[in-house]
């Protein structure tokens, strides 16, 4: 915070001298370092919060809408994942269910997928993605080239500490463990073992899975962490509900709750839903470039 105040000073400062001085060139090129420096900073003050620092787990599911939606949710997975590149986040797939091959290209689509993000500050800049995603475009699985609306869910987690883990008590009777053998698109194996894990909680319902690692155990172990984390969030939640008639109502991420839409046809615009930020570049968007909608997001005043 200190060095936030300091460099607003510095800028103050750099700003009079260049309205006093003929060097602008050389003065622009350090206003502009400033402001960069200052935004940046500006940013790390709205993320404060426990596990904003840290990594995050993101998860994506197709809605209602067959291959259109399934298509939707392989386009939001290779967005994410340009955002995390060009942010210099780490991505790793931990588990991805494809869907049937449609359309004239045979197009392969993305019923759920699972991706864990390493990097300072992911789960604090990804973290309001939650909620449900809204395209609407001419669909290249209809012959007639009709407009489709579909829709998917972002879910984010974070990658929480060993103290919560350990709070977080499951007993080893709740769970139920099966292995099976991972296969990707047109039935080629991920895995030449039997080695993906899938883990059920049966008091809660929550399933995970993880196919990544060739070794049994490491699956598992990735497997638990995820389930840690949604378990988290479940009692994040309930406390929430608790403090509902002091606070009011929160938006969940439930598939009424659309955050943003992604318009391709018969116009193209992206909009967000909460801050009303618009971008008529679509494409841009969709490569990753999320800056804009993401720091938006951050600004808003948290309920």
């Amino acid at each position: 915070m200190q060095e936030f105040t300091v460099l607003k000073e510095e800028f103050a400062e750099f700003e009079k001298l260049a309205e006093e001085s003929k060097e602008e060139e050389s003065l622009s090129e350090i206003l502009d370092d400033l402001e960069n420096k200052i935004e940046k900073w500006e940013i790390q003050i709205f993320l404060s919060g426990k596990y904003d620092k840290g990594s995050a787990v993101l998860s994506i599911y197709s809605g209602a809408g067959g291959q259109d939606a399934q298509d939707w949710t392989t386009i939001l997975l290779r967005m994410y994942e340009r955002y995390c590149s060009l942010k210099g986040f780490q991505v790793k797939i931990l588990h991805q269910a494809f869907g049937e091959a449609g359309g004239p290209e045979g197009r392969i689509g993305t019923k759920a997928v699972t991706l864990d993000i390493k990097g300072k500050y992911a789960f604090g800049f990804l973290k309001k993605e939650t909620g449900v995603h809204r395209l609407v475009r001419l669909s290249p699985f209809s012959s007639k080239s009709l407009r489709h609306t579909s829709f998917a869910l972002v879910e984010v987690l974070p990658d929480i500490s060993k103290e919560d883990e350990e709070e977080l008590k499951i007993n080893p009777e709740d769970l139920r463990i099966d292995t099976y053998r991972a296969s990707g698109p047109g039935g080629q194996y991920v895995n030449k073992r039997d080695s993906a894990i899938r883990i059920t909680h049966l008091p809660t319902g929550i399933v995970v899975s993880c196919q990544v690692e060739r070794l049994q155990g490491s699956n598992k172990d990735r497997a638990m962490k995820v389930l840690l984390a949604k378990l988290h969030q479940l009692e994040e939640e309930k406390k929430s509900k608790e403090l509902k008639k002091v606070k009011g109502d929160n938006i969940s991420a439930s598939w009424g709750n659309q955050i943003r839409s992604y318009v391709l046809h018969p116009y193209k615009l992206v909009k967000d839903l909460r801050t009303g930020v618009e971008m008529t570049n679509a494409e841009k968007v969709l490569d990753g470039q999320l800056d804009e909608f993401i720091e938006a997001e951050i600004k808003l005043k948290n309920d």
